[in-house]
């Protein structure tokens, strides 16, 4: 990890501490200088490394927007490097701590945020990453768990994912897709004091602007659900338009959520 480092051009002090991730590993490292970087080495085989230089190339766009997020650093004319097979990237290290709860300000805070990104989401496509689809967050999810399903439930729990799939596919024909983060949870944010960072977009895929929602809400159900949906609203359509129809996609999102989930354990 340190010769990676070195090799991509910065001085490593030695001092190094591993960070919680479940997909990839990462490290934050000293330099001699005193600053840090956090360095990421992709899991082979989980994505391409068109797929993954698309995502960085999202990231710099977002960036030249002036959007907050955290995008790779630039190291012999690229973002991924390359050590022992394993692809790798470099960033600058981010104060700030995840929210333990949202305010009726982070809200509306956030739902700007959003609406940024998902304008800039708009302006192009993405040829490489992975759209979703009943495909990408059903069958491929099923080949994966079939295996570790008991045969007296295999039937019924295939037969309702790909049920599920179909009512998605079905909700998704008349709502626009773009490309967004697609994993837009509390733990993906950092707060500095002066605003929220956006972590983490491993997961950016071309999706409906309201999966980028959902996580950040409560159940439909829950009485306070209204109420916090608009707050985000409030500050989304001051860049976006916000079509009240694609709630009807969030509980369908939550079960694929599930099952890609599951999937990816698997």
């Amino acid at each position: 990890m340190l010769l990676a480092v070195e090799g991509a051009g910065f001085d490593p002090s030695g001092h190094c501490m591993q960070l919680n991730s479940f997909e990839n590993r990462v490290f934050d490292v000293r330099l001699e200088s005193g600053n840090h970087l956090i360095v990421k080495f992709y899991r082979p085989g989980r994505w391409s490394r068109k797929e993954i230089e698309e995502e960085h190339s999202f990231l710099f766009e977002l960036a030249e927007d002036e959007i907050p997020v955290c995008a790779p650093l630039q190291f012999a004319g690229q973002s991924l490097g390359e050590r022992s097979g394993i692809l790798f990237a470099l960033w600058e290290r981010t104060g700030g701590r995840a929210p333990e709860e949202l305010t009726t300000v982070d809200r509306t805070m956030l739902g700007r945020f959003l609406g940024r990104l998902h304008t800039t989401g708009g302006q192009r496509s993405f040829q490489h990453r992975r759209e979703l689809s009943a495909a990408t967050y059903v069958q491929t999810a099923l080949t994966y768990i079939d295996p570790f399903l008991p045969p007296h439930l295999r039937k019924r729990y295939t037969d309702l994912a790909q049920h599920l799939g179909r009512v998605f596919s079905s909700q998704i024909q008349k709502v626009p897709l773009l490309r967004i983060h697609g994993d837009f949870h509390r733990g993906n944010l950092l707060s500095s004091g002066q605003g929220y960072f956006c972590l983490d977009f491993d997961d950016s895929l071309t999706g409906p602007a309201i999966q980028d929602f959902w996580m950040l809400l409560p159940p439909p159900e829950d009485q306070e659900f209204q109420s916090q949906l608009n707050d985000f609203i409030e500050g989304y359509e001051e860049f976006r338009h916000f079509d009240p129809g694609w709630l009807k996609l969030i509980e369908t999102l939550r079960a694929l959520r599930y099952i890609h989930y599951s999937g990816w354990i698997a």
